[in-house]
């Protein structure tokens, strides 16, 4: 079947991540992490898809999944409507399409390389001459802001933090591959070199038909950033809707309280109290039914009882609450139609 609108280009179902922490004496897990623990999200062509949430929400782990630098517990993702690591799309292939951008720029990269060996190697190892790949690597050099003459043969100590950012966006693109999977790439950068890189990513998105995931704790930079947005809590799905719904109408009780952590320069607007107090449940062992029900202030009994699916709300714009669900039994759940 042709790819078209209606076949996303990145579909990830019932995706789940448990990390064991204590096993018996036959070596069977007796109790885990839940990193990730259910997560379905689309990725459409050409579209930026934020995802944010407090820190040990899952973020970082479902960007490793995606690439399958740590194996599922559960779960399928396919890509152009394959499923990866299948016969139709071996995983050499899919990680070629997708590369990922990660957040310590100077680990992330191998310190006996020079930059040019660095951007170089990946499409040597996927069959491309090394002359060819020389060539590429001096082009993507220049697009992304950093002369071949005088980067080309430094290595990563003599870069500074944006320049290393740079070179690893550039190895990214070195494959010509149609995601880019950003995993907080800005979020160690100062804040004016952080605008530049930004600037430089949406031009490269515009220039190569590019599709972004892009991972950050910086509600601001993913609003500049998004069209979409995915918002995380304790490994699950909390909210999914476009940018400026999420940000000006969301429906989950965490979100809102993010959405309210945003600092205003209006005085009008002030912070009088916390939008959301606690710390998150241990992903040992997360609360029944709605994780977020012991720091939530509309917790009835039934947000323990049970977990809320993920539904539609409004036009593309999915929650899990059961705030939102006519058939939840919650006080402030919407009337069932008649």
């Amino acid at each position: 079947m042709r790819e078209s609108d209606n076949v996303p280009l990145l579909e990830v179902r019932g995706l789940v991540k448990h990390f064991p922490v204590k096993r018996n004496l036959l070596g069977r897990a007796t109790s885990v992490v839940s990193a990730v623990d259910g997560v379905d999200f689309d990725l459409r062509q050409g579209e930026t898809l934020g995802v944010v949430g407090e820190s040990g929400c899952g973020k970082s782990t479902t960007a490793r999944l995606l690439m399958h630098l740590i194996e599922p517990s559960a779960g399928t993702i396919r890509f152009g409507g394959k499923t990866v690591g299948s016969a139709a799309l071996p995983l050499k292939e899919f990680r070629r399409q997708v590369q990922l951008v990660f957040q310590d720029s100077y680990a992330s990269l191998n310190p006996r390389l020079t930059v040019e060996e660095s951007i170089a190697f990946g499409p040597m190892v996927h069959g491309t001459a090394r002359t060819q790949a020389q060539a590429r690597t001096h082009a993507l050099l220049e697009r992304v802001g950093l002369d071949p003459r005088r980067f080309a043969g430094r290595f990563t100590h003599e870069l500074s933090g944006g320049q290393r950012q740079r070179v690893n966006i550039a190895r990214a693109l070195a494959l010509q591959p149609r995601i880019l999977v950003l995993d907080e790439a800005v979020s160690a950068l100062d804040k004016s070199v952080e605008a530049q890189v930004l600037n430089l990513l949406l031009d490269l998105k515009q220039e190569f038909g590019l599709s972004y995931v892009f991972i950050s704790h910086d509600l601001e930079v993913v609003r500049f950033m998004a069209a979409r947005v995915l918002v995380m809590y304790l490994g699950r799905v909390a909210e999914l809707a476009p940018t400026e719904a999420l940000y000006t109408d969301s429906r989950h009780p965490y979100t809102t309280a993010l959405v309210g952590s945003l600092l205003s320069m209006n005085p009008d607007r002030r912070t009088e109290a916390a939008p959301i107090s606690g710390d998150p449940p241990n992903p040992i062992d997360p609360p029944p039914g709605c994780r977020f029900h012991t720091r939530c202030p509309h917790a009835e009994p039934v947000c323990a009882a049970g977990v809320p699916g993920l539904g539609m709300r409004a036009q593309e714009h999915w929650v899990a609450c059961h705030m939102g669900d006519p058939m939840s039994g919650h006080s402030k759940a919407p009337a069932r139609a008649a």
